[in-house]
């Protein structure tokens, strides 16, 4: 039990600091945005870049893995859509940025530095490779599944180009995409860059960990609790089982079958809300759903690291 708290209880101190800095007046809203805006448009892009351009990509994207991920995360979207729609009653618009809370885990910000820390810095090749399908997977999924309940009228053609602008105007996929080019080329960076870019990495999670603390001080339980519960049920039960259950009868290795589990448990991401806040659909569920999810995350994590092997 000591282990475990060793693993989680860090990051989530890291965390903790920042909501408390900004709840004291210690750190700006201006200094919160300023902090996720270098960590989500340069730092972590750099981070996803790195990684992505070293992956042995014949062995790291295996089928199985992301079969078992994307399915859980899938089967969260559908059952979070439904379940709003039918049990809620809430709006087709509402109802689909509830099913992104059940699909956009926190792979970044909260998967990684628990992996890392539980299981070590080597056992991350499973994790970015889930990470490399993570934003465009899921925003292909949830932009399509918005255009289609809102009916714009634009036609397959007109609702492909939004979904694959809104996708490659984002820094994450940017990162992503300029990795894969790197390792398929094989190109050879000079050590100076890649000196650069260690640098920026190892600021990317540190800070992004401090910056979300000062997010989630913002977002304050307001109504709605019974959807929030089921959408931080989804995120928080439904998804690691279901991806639990895919890879014991897909026989993942042991490194695979943890990072996947651990990926699929954590929190719903500040993503859930940034979709939500860009159609004007269910904020505040998706808003409250990250911070208490973020905060049930301390137990859950703890308690799917406990059962892992």
């Amino acid at each position: 039990m000591q282990a475990l708290l060793d693993v989680i209880l860090p990051v989530f101190l890291v965390l903790g600091f920042g909501y408390v800095a900004v709840w004291r007046g210690l750190f700006s809203d201006a200094g919160v945005d300023g902090l996720m805006k270098f960590t989500q448009n340069f730092a972590i892009p750099c981070l996803l870049f790195r990684a992505v351009s070293t992956l042995d990509l014949g062995q790291e994207f295996d089928w199985r893995l992301l079969t078992s991920f994307y399915a859980g995360a899938t089967t969260g979207f559908f059952l979070g859509l439904f379940g709003a729609r039918f049990l809620f009653r809430r709006s087709w618009e509402d109802s689909v940025a509830i099913g992104f809370v059940g699909l956009f885990s926190n792979s970044l910000l909260l998967g990684l530095p628990i992996t890392e820390r539980a299981y070590g810095a080597e056992a991350l090749a499973p994790n970015y490779a889930i990470i490399a399908m993570h934003s465009p997977f899921c925003y292909g999924l949830g932009l399509t599944a918005m255009e289609i309940v809102r009916n714009r009228g634009t036609g397959v053609l007109g609702t492909s180009g939004a979904i694959l602008k809104a996708m490659f105007r984002n820094a994450l996929v940017i990162g992503i995409a300029l990795g894969l080019a790197v390792n398929l080329t094989g190109m050879a960076l000079p050590g100076v860059l890649t000196d650069a870019l260690d640098l920026m990495i190892r600021a990317a999670l540190p800070a992004a960990l401090f910056g979300l603390g000062g997010v989630l001080y913002r977002y304050r339980p307001e109504g709605d609790l019974r959807v929030i519960a089921y959408a931080c049920a989804i995120s928080l039960v439904i998804h690691p089982a279901v991806v639990w259950a895919l890879g014991t009868q897909l026989e993942l290795e042991t490194g695979q079958f943890r990072s996947a589990v651990v990926t699929a448990a954590m929190a719903p991401g500040v993503n859930a809300y940034i979709f939500a806040n860009m159609y004007g659909a269910a904020r505040r569920v998706a808003a409250s759903s990250v911070l208490m999810g973020t905060a049930a995350s301390i137990l859950t994590a703890w308690l799917w690291l406990a059962v892992l092997p």
